[in-house]
């Protein structure tokens, strides 16, 4: 177990930063792919502006019960995702997880299980959750193996919750102990 916050936010490859305002237009960019917002987003995929974006970033850092990291790369200090916790319940110790790499470049490559390795580890040890949960639809493949790989459990799944492109689509639900993870 990482014992400093300096070691929590620094992995081999990747570390987790503050978002900045040269960001947003990367995420822009991505909130424009209708492949990311698939699944990404449960809404409807629909673009966001920069000025969107922004009030959104700008809600979740004025929130106590929401972090929002940057994952940038270790070697060029690139930008290639988010991640974080949302609808955190300090009285619980419970925390909705979310992440995504934008970069399509990055995908595959293992920055998804590292980045979430350090998002989980952070939300353990220092902000002391006992339990960290997600959503993921049942379409999702490749992020549905990276949460079985980390050793979330599913926990319910809510029926065709989704429709897109004329079916329905189910919406799996999982959990994670702290005594799970470490």
């Amino acid at each position: 177990m990482n014992t400093s916050l300096k070691s929590l936010l620094k992995g081999k490859n990747l570390r987790l930063t503050s978002l900045n305002e040269k960001d947003i237009s990367y995420m822009e960019e991505w909130y424009n792919d209708v492949d990311f917002l698939r699944l990404y987003d449960m809404t409807t995929a629909f673009p966001k502006s920069s000025a969107q974006l922004y009030e959104m970033l700008n809600e979740k850092r004025k929130s106590n019960n929401s972090y929002v990291f940057a994952i940038r790369t270790l070697d060029e200090d690139r930008f290639i995702g988010v991640t974080g916790f949302e609808n955190i319940l300090w009285n619980n110790g419970t925390a909705i997880v979310f992440i995504g790499l934008g970069d399509v470049k990055t995908r595959g490559k293992g920055y998804g299980k590292e980045a979430m390795e350090m998002t989980l580890e952070f939300g353990f040890q220092e902000l002391n959750l006992h339990r960290i949960q997600l959503d993921v639809l049942s379409y999702n493949k490749p992020a549905i193996t990276l949460y079985e790989n980390l050793g979330f459990k599913r926990e319910g799944v809510y029926r065709e919750f989704i429709h897109r492109d004329g079916k329905r689509y189910d919406m799996y639900l999982y959990g994670l102990l702290k005594n799970e993870f470490y």
